[in-house]
Order: structure tokens, then C-alpha cells, then sequence
């Protein structure tokens, strides 16, 4: 078989999968997890045809997939891919760009620069700003504070790159207390540490309490949050970054996904002031519904990041242009600024606004039926994230693992406040509002019947 007729099968396989996913369970069937044993061999001692390697990956793996790439997955903030990044996607693959260097794709390179213009533009970000593609927001954050640690350092006299940690002056880093675990994990690669954080007290939905400040002496690092994991709430930025400025501190921001907020005019408010922060974290396949995996680091000054992730050799050739390997750990990488590109071109700015806008509106439909049907909201819904309890934490445990079994859709457990919740996160570009419609029918169904509501509509 030619490359061409496999790569062709392979789309025809790649098309009757995603069509199948309106009709298909959402979590897989426990037998088609089973069924995964089927792979487990000694390693081949012959050769086997690429077209049976492929069957044996969608007739196998394929029933055991979750469904995320549908409209009616609604766990992990995980967005769907749009089908112009899909396909400039597997364009990609086709090219087998390494992205590091631009005299190694000098295509990859260009439309990653174009990329980071638009992005920033989507944002209303500075124009000063340099953007790294990495693969999700724990490298984001990687990259965005190892650029912070440099600077803060520099501002000192210390070169932290030529000279370590060993004897460098200390650096405060203050955090809100429900502080996401990928910056904390970030803080520890970079050996800032995660338990010597100083954790800012926050209110009912997540934000950081402006009147619970610590004051801030020497190198000092900042990070706030744009959409918490749970509520989706922000961190009120505009105070938190003059504070932080006014002692010359660095303000870093964990938005993994709701710092596309600001691409949408009827949202934007909610992260007011965030475009005020030296650095931001964010996923492009979270909101922007690229493929995995695809983060974005951005810095306000551009010029910051290289000095804490370039390095040189004899062997590299450099020019004039940007070098993509001055901005993220990697050297060799895969060129996610394609699919960024192919994302961003395809949706245009209204198209952006419209699928965030469209996704909020999802969100709080389900928070209002399930409000309607006697169920508690936790959170205020004004982003993409909804909290329910259904009565006592047993309870809600129970319907969400009904809700898992049933297949319909799919939303994961958290906690919130010290009670149980289940979290719906609505950021698919798939997601119609007959998904939506079908999941909450699912879930009142479920609930109803695992919760033994009374006759008064209360839960038991």
C-alpha cells in the first residue's frame, strides 16, 4: 500500500470516528477498556504493514477513547479541535517540521511569528510582548517565571543562569491560597519551592483578598490567577498589579483558559486589568480549541524570555529573524504555532468572541436548569465553569458516577469549600446547545433518581 491510499484510509477511518461521536458513549464501555490488553506483546520481531497497524489502533484503541473531541465532554476545561487546526494539524505531520530553528521550517517559524502577533492582538496585549509555544500551562508557567526569576535576579546582581541557585538572594513569591497545583509544580521545577509560597487568603469564589496583602521586600514575584479551575472567578488584577508594581515586583498570571476572556467584548470585564501583568500562562487547546498539545507563554517584554532559555552553539545558525528556541525549553519541538495559525485564521476575531461568548451561555444554561430541578450551584456562573452539589457529599459522589456509567456526557468530581461538587466546563467549539440539552436531561434524570428527591422539590 502507497503512503497515499494509507494516509487516505486513514482519514476515512479519522472521518467515520468523529461523525460517530454524536451517537457514541462518551466515557467508553468497561469491555472496550479491556480490550486494550489486546496491544500488550513482546516486542515484533518482524515487520508488520502499516495498514494493519492501523486497523489494529482504531478497531482497538479507538472504542476505548473518551469522547472530548464532542460537544458533550465537559471535564478538565478540555476543548475540542476546530476542524481547520485539526487538519493544518495532520498538514503538519505531513511536513515533519522541527519548529526550534527557523533555518530548520522556515514556513513553521513564519507562522508562528504571525501567530503570536495575532494572538496578542486577540487579547489587546501589549504589542512588546514574546510568546513561547510549549506544550500546555505548567510549561507556560515554566517559561513565563523562568523569565520572571531571571529578571528579578538581574535586578539584584545575580545571574542565575551562569550562577544557579546556590547562594542567590531569596525571592518572595506570594500566590492566592487556591493557587493552582500546575504553577505550584512550575515554582518547584524552577527551585523556588512550592511549600515556601506565602498564600494569600481568598473569598467565596477563589479571588485573592485584596486587605490580606503581605508586604513585600526584595526580589518579589506575584502570581495571580485568570479563571479558577473550580468557580472560574479572577483575581482582581488591577488592584493586585499596582500593588505589586508599586514594590516592584513582578505580576505573573495563571489563565489557562480564561484569559480569553479578554478576545470576547461581552466577557472581557472579568479579567480587567490582567493585560496590566509582566507575564501570562495560557492553553491554546483549552479555549482556542487547537489540538493537543498546545500552551502559550507570553511576556510583556519580549526580550525577557530568551536570556533564561537560550543557549548557543557553534552549530546553530541564527539570523536576524526570531529564533523559536530562544522561548521555550525545547530545542526540537513540534511546530504548534501551524495549528495556532490555522485556529486564529479560521475563527477571525468575531468568530473567537462568538465561541466564548456561545460556551458562557452553555454554562450558565445548565446552571439554570439544574437550579430550576432543586439542585444547589456553588459558584457564581459568569464564565465556563459550573459547581453543583446534589445534597450530601455521598450523594453528589453517587451521580457523578452514575453520570459516568450512563455515557451520555461527562463532567468530573471536585471539591469546593470543603463540600463535594460536581464541575461542569463548557469550551467546545462542538457543543451545541442540543448537547447541552441532552446532558442536562441526562443529569436531572440521574440525579432524580440517585437523590430520591421529596414531594417538595428539596433533596433528601
Amino acid at each position: 500500500m502507497s503512503t497515499r491510499e494509507l494516509l487516505a484510509q486513514t482519514a476515512v477511518r479519522a472521518g467515520n470516528y468523529l461523525e460517530g461521536l454524536a451517537e457514541r458513549r462518551v466515557f467508553p464501555e468497561p469491555q472496550n477498556i479491556a480490550a486494550l490488553d489486546a496491544l500488550t506483546e513482546d516486542f515484533p520481531e518482524t515487520a508488520t504493514p502499516a495498514q494493519e497497524v492501523l486497523a489494529m489502533l482504531d478497531d482497538i484503541a479507538s472504542p476505548a477513547t473518551i469522547g472530548s473531541a464532542g460537544g458533550r465532554y465537559h471535564g478538565f476545561v478540555v476543548g475540542g479541535s476546530l476542524p481547520a487546526s485539526l487538519a493544518a494539524n495532520w498538514l503538519a505531520s505531513a511536513w515533519d517540521q522541527n519548529a526550534g530553528s527557523a533555518v530548520m521550517s522556515p514556513a513553521a517559524a513564519k507562522l508562528e511569528q504571525i501567530a503570536s502577533t495575532w494572538i496578542v492582538d486577540a487579547l489587546g496585549l501589549p504589542g512588546s510582548c514574546g510568546i513561547g509555544f510549549v506544550t500546555g500551562a505548567t510549561m507556560a508557567n515554566f517559561v513565563a517565571l523562568a523569565a520572571a526569576r531571571h529578571s528579578l535576579l538581574k535586578g539584584v546582581g545575580w545571574d542565575v543562569e551562569s550562577q544557579g541557585l546556590f547562594g542567590a538572594p531569596p525571592i518572595q513569591v506570594v500566590v492566592g491560597e487556591q493557587v493552582h497545583v500546575s504553577l505550584l509544580k512550575a515554582l518547584a521545577l524552577l527551585g523556588l519551592g512550592m511549600d515556601r509560597v506565602e498564600r494569600v487568603p481568598v473569598d467565596d469564589q477563589g479571588r485573592m483578598r485584596t486587605d490580606c496583602l503581605p508586604r513585600l521586600s526584595g526580589p518579589a514575584l506575584v502570581c495571580i490567577q485568570a479563571g479558577n479551575v473550580n468557580s472560574g472567578a479572577f483575581d482582581p488584577a488591577t488592584e493586585l498589579c499596582a500593588w505589586a508594581h508599586e514594590n516592584d515586583a513582578w505580576v505573573h498570571a495563571d489563565a489557562a483558559f480564561g484569559l480569553w476572556a479578554l478576545a470576547c467584548p461581552t466577557r472581557a470585564h472579568l479579567a480587567r486589568g490582567f493585560a496590566l501583568a509582566d507575564s501570562w500562562a495560557t492553553d491554546a487547546h483549552k479555549w482556542l480549541n487547537t489540538p493537543y498539545d498546545c500552551g502559550l507563554a507570553l511576556c510583556r517584554d519580549a526580550s525577557s524570555i530568551p536570556p533564561a532559555m537560550l543557549v548557543t552553539a557553534s552549530y546553530l545558525l541564527t539570523g536576524d529573524q526570531r529564533e523559536p528556541y530562544a522561548y521555550t525549553p525545547e530545542m526540537s519541538r513540534r511546530a504548534r504555532g501551524i495549528e495556532v495559525w490555522a485556529a486564529l485564521k479560521a475563527l477571525g476575531r468575531s468568530g473567537l468572541s462568538e465561541l466564548i461568548e456561545r460556551n458562557c451561555v452553555q454554562a450558565s444554561r445548565f446552571a439554570t436548569q439544574l437550579h430550576a430541578a432543586g439542585f444547589e450551584i456553588l459558584n457564581k456562573v459568569e464564565l465556563n465553569q459550573v459547581l453543583v452539589a446534589f445534597g450530601s457529599d455521598a450523594q453528589t459522589d453517587r451521580v457523578i458516577e452514575a453520570i459516568a456509567r450512563d455515557g451520555t456526557c461527562w463532567c468530573g468530581g471536585t471539591e469546593w469549600h470543603g463540600r463535594k461538587a460536581m464541575r461542569i466546563s463548557v469550551s467546545s467549539w462542538a457543543t451545541s446547545d442540543e448537547d447541552v440539552e441532552r446532558s442536562v436531561q441526562a443529569m436531572l434524570r440521574i440525579a432524580h433518581s440517585v437523590c430520591n428527591k421529596s414531594v417538595n422539590g428539596k433533596i433528601q
